[in-house]
């Protein structure tokens, strides 16, 4: 029989635990050990008895006389890099030198690096901190009998997801390649396009738990500094344990946390990001995410996309103009409907007003308790097809749908004109082609909804004068969220619902790039180029 334990031993526990963390604290600033094995007792507690902490002893250099060890995490280095680039140099490799009682304590690690191990990434650890936040980031740790000085070196190696085509913004026409979750292959793949000295990545630890890696790139002389060192100190100012994604850092450094509207673009292109980047943007980069972070981003661009500017100017027009339509039909369309037949019956054609009374006959509920439960029903359909299985998740959507809304109109319990009112806001909602800009839609849709039952037409345009003025009032980083409709800019207005050429386009937003690197054309342009 297990005996219940007595409230003096909790505040024994609690009293180690407190002992240990002001030795942990002690411990991150101290200087390393001259001793190997001490050295390797302060890794031990620090990183405490872990399986995947590895530690080897071994001895190297003339004769092998001297002692050394290796301090790595096991998944986070590439084995046959130890033992091919280090291990196999300092146990196999001979070189003269001096004798053991001329080598000074601090010279043994700069003597491993220049006959030993003459790597460009090797660092030297002159304390714990720098050394366990070194094994923690995939590094190994060289220490060594006798020196308070050890070396890291580069071994990383885990298992990393290829470069793939984006699942969330897929396109027609454009390039296939898409953030991973590594970092480094995120700023690869941004370096490879832009072959620009300019260009400054500047990097941050946030989390004090998982010290998450946080890239911030920008091309100076092209964003404005006052945009960058906004980014830079909000990013700097967060405290937090821990970052998973970068949707963590969005919601920390935007303006207005009571928005429905995101003032924060996210994205899986790289092409993509690299377009912001040329109009003078800020892009945020954080590790084990695939979505980069592009600020300040205003209302219109969350409903372009990297095709318009692949194809010619009158397609990409029309596309917009389609995605405007679908923004419009996925916001309005239930509350018009419930409007027009709960107050103003007479706008509608005579024609159509009989068939919707006769599908509406057997209906027991009002258009308002009809459009809610649908679009109830819709969400949960669409909620339930994202979680299951990717095979049949989508399948079993659009079957539901169809069995649910078949099903509900054969027991009477809403209208065939609900159902296909429904289905159209549905269809409307997917068009956008950024998924928070959609959620934002569909928030909405309610509220506006119950206004149209409430006031019929009068209720949507006090809706709509509302949402007007919230979106006027939002800026993000300063930058005001309806530029560039208001703030007017007649300039600017040729790439925000619509296309106009690309050799049209000679300017970069003012909002974003500074006024003497506005110009995106050079003067020798398209258009001045006479055809032979």
């Amino acid at each position: 029989m297990i005996k219940p334990r007595k409230l003096k031993d909790f505040k024994q526990d609690k009293k180690l635990e407190q002992r240990f963390e002001e030795q942990m604290q002690k411990l991150p600033d101290a200087q390393l050990a001259s001793s190997l094995d001490d050295q390797i007792r302060e890794v031990k507690l620090m990183l405490g008895e872990s399986n995947d902490l590895v530690i080897r002893e071994f001895h190297w250099g003339p004769g092998r006389t001297l002692r050394a060890g290796l301090v790595f995490l096991d998944g986070l280095i590439k084995s046959e890099t130890i033992d091919e680039q280090v291990l196999a140099p300092l146990m196999i490799r001979t070189v003269e030198l001096p004798p053991l009682e001329r080598i000074q304590e601090s010279e043994i690690p700069k003597l491993v690096l220049q006959h030993y191990l003459p790597r460009a990434d090797a660092q030297i650890a002159k304390n714990c901190r720098d050394l366990v936040k070194g094994v923690l980031s995939g590094s190994t740790a060289l220490l060594f009998d006798g020196s308070e000085q050890g070396v890291l070196l580069n071994t990383q190696g885990w298992e990393k997801r290829p470069v793939q085509e984006p699942v969330s913004e897929s396109v027609v026409r454009g390039p296939r390649e898409g953030f991973t979750e590594t970092l480094r292959v995120n700023t690869a793949l941004i370096r490879r396009r832009i072959k620009d000295p300019n260009l400054r990545l500047y990097n941050f630890k946030v989390g004090t738990r998982t010290a998450t890696d946080v890239t911030m790139i920008y091309i100076m002389g092209l964003a404005k500094p006052g945009v960058v060192e906004e980014v830079k100190n909000r990013i700097a100012a967060i405290e937090v344990d821990g970052i998973l994604d970068s949707g963590y850092i969005e919601q920390y450094i935007e303006d207005n946390h009571w928005t429905p509207f995101p003032l924060i673009q996210n994205t899986e292109r790289s092409d993509k990001a690299v377009a912001n980047l040329l109009e003078g943007k800020v892009i945020i980069l954080v590790d084990g995410s695939p979505f980069a972070l592009i600020t300040p981003s205003v209302f219109s661009q969350f409903y372009h996309s990297p095709e318009d500017y692949y194809e010619r100017f009158l397609i990409a027009t029309l596309l917009r103009l389609i995605r405007t339509i679908s923004m419009t039909m996925a916001l309005l369309l239930p509350s018009l409907y419930i409007a027009f037949t709960s107050f103003h019956p007479e706008m509608i054609p005579s024609k159509l007003v009989i068939a919707m009374a006769a599908g509406r006959a057997t209906v027991p509920f009002p258009s308002v308790i009809e459009a809610l439960a649908m679009e109830v029903s819709i969400e949960i359909l669409r909620e339930a097809s994202v979680r299951l299985p990717g095979p049949i998740g989508p399948t079993i959507g659009i079957v539901g749908a169809l069995i649910v809304g078949e099903a509900a109109v054969r027991a009477g319990i809403v209208s065939p004109i609900m159902v296909i009112i429904v289905s159209l806001t549905t269809i409307g909602s997917f068009a956008a082609p950024s998924y928070n800009s959609a959620i934002a839609l569909r928030m909405l849709r309610f509220p506006v909804m119950l206004l149209a039952a409430a006031f019929g037409l009068y209720g949507i345009m006090l809706f709509i004068i509302a949402i007007v003025m919230h979106l006027c009032s939002l800026k993000s980083f300063g930058v005001p969220y309806l530029s560039p409709i208001t703030p007017v800019n007649l300039l600017q207005m040729g790439d925000s619902f619509i296309r106009i050429p690309l050799h049209k386009m000679k300017k970069r937003p003012n909002e974003f790039a500074q006024d003497r690197e506005s110009r995106r054309i050079n003067p020798t342009s398209a258009e001045d180029i006479e055809p032979k």
